[in-house]
């Protein structure tokens, strides 16, 4: 899909964090609700495609993360890129790497998900694992398991629509926060801290991480002159500080 000279937003509300750009593409680190292009029910909606494309005459979507994913994102700025990147992506040359707060411990430390993925045949937006769907795999790692939950490392062999988060609720550990696919319930301290008190200054909890907890991490790829390329964004402000506050439960 490509995007030619897209109408810029007069004064865009969103920090975008550029963590690399060249003549021929731009990485950027999206946050959290902010779309990857804009939605076809309302175009008006912020996105990172308009963002950009009201700093640079041309901007063209190689790929997109969910709208509550934050993390790791390319665009090109030419057609030859675009053309090459599209590619890259298709024939699963590019290393994608995401991180994600789960419910539960694993069993395991690593693991292989292997489940077809289809879209949902009444809910809209959703998918669901059937055995017609399209070939889907995702790898994971645990990081660090506090309890109740874990931080997961995960690759995508393939790249289907919501995979990470449906092959996490297929083997019974969704995402924190999902939605779709998990309770939704944003994290509260008090679940976890026994003693928790409300500061005198607030009449009720504020959640510490309130969207999804998945971020896309990294990405490397090899440029068009065979360059390696490696792209790296921290874990976000809310899902750091989810983890401090379940690293000291386990203490």
């Amino acid at each position: 899909m490509s995007d030619i000279g897209i109408s810029p937003l007069p004064q865009p509300k969103w920090e975008l964090p550029i963590l690399y750009e060249s003549h021929a593409f731009v990485v950027v680190n999206k946050p959290a609700g902010l779309l990857t292009i804009p939605d076809r029910h309302d175009e008006n909606q912020p996105s990172v495609q308009r963002i950009l494309g009201s700093r640079t005459e041309k901007i063209f979507t190689v790929h997109r993360i969910d709208r509550e994913t934050s993390g790791v994102l390319v665009f090109a700025k030419t057609e030859d890129t675009h053309r090459y990147l599209s590619v890259l992506f298709e024939e699963r040359a590019v290393e994608k790497v995401y991180r994600g707060i789960v419910h539960g411990i694993l069993p395991r430390a690593t693991g292989t998900i292997d489940a077809p993925i289809a879209s949902h045949p009444v809910h809209k937006g959703s998918m669901v694992i059937h055995r017609k769907g399209k070939p889907a795999l995702t790898t994971y790692e645990v990081i660090e398991s506090y309890g109740q939950y874990s931080l997961l490392q995960f690759r995508i062999l393939t790249g289907r629509t919501h995979q990470i988060r449906l092959h996490m609720q297929h083997i019974g550990h969704p995402i924190a926060c999902d939605s779709i696919y998990g309770d939704g319930k944003p994290f509260l301290l008090s679940s976890v801290k026994k003693k928790f008190k409300l500061a005198k200054n607030e009449e009720e909890e504020r959640p510490i991480l309130s969207r999804l907890g998945l971020h896309a991490f990294s990405l490397a790829f090899a440029g068009e002159n065979g360059h390696p390329f490696f792209f790296e964004a921290p874990l976000p402000k809310d899902m750091r500080a989810m983890l401090q506050q379940l690293a000291k439960t386990v203490r």
